[in-house]
């Protein structure tokens, strides 16, 4: 800056730490620390990070039309980093990994309890839905025989008392 100064002298004129060897902005003839210069609203052009509300210097990661650290960008649930990770968000905007998505979102098995999703590199599932209620299509057997239940004629559903029966089995219980 053509000005010579003592390495005790040369510091930041909002926080006065030390310039000595580390980066500094001369702002107006006014020397900056790299923090104070960055976070302090000199550069207004600079895209904000939504979820650290710090500006972003180096990489933007753009989703949802927001602009994000990609460090910062994150599972609302596990805080997994998504930067490069398939994504999704709910009615609320929040931000999910596919996993945890799932496991609140996805309908429950009515027989296991567990959540009916795609199994690992699928994209999409089957479920089957009797009764009101949802079912892995693994899971849907009669109650009594254990006979898997499909839409074939000899294997349909006969539901008796909130159970699932097969034929067989449902006239057994209605005799």
């Amino acid at each position: 800056m053509g000005n010579l100064y003592h390495s005790s002298c040369f510091t930041c004129c909002s926080c006065s730490r030390a310039l000595k060897g580390k980066a500094f902005y001369n702002i107006q003839g006014k020397v900056y620390c790299e923090d104070d210069y960055l976070y302090s609203g000199f550069q207004q052009t600079s895209e904000k990070c939504v979820m650290c509300d710090h500006l972003i210097i180096d990489t933007i990661l753009q989703a949802m039309g927001k602009s994000y650290h990609p460090g910062c960008f994150r599972c609302s649930v596990c805080h997994q980093c998504l930067d490069g990770v398939p994504f999704t968000i709910d009615v609320n905007h929040k931000i999910f990994c596919i996993s945890d998505y799932h496991s609140i979102y996805a309908p429950k098995c009515a027989s296991c309890g567990l959540s009916i999703v795609p199994k690992q590199g699928n994209d999409g599932t089957v479920r089957v839905v009797s009764m009101d209620k949802d079912f892995h299509v693994e899971c849907y057997k009669c109650n009594d025989c254990g006979v898997q239940l499909t839409d074939k004629s000899d294997k349909l559903c006969y539901p008796l008392d909130d159970l699932l029966l097969c034929r067989d089995c449902h006239l057994a219980r209605i005799s």
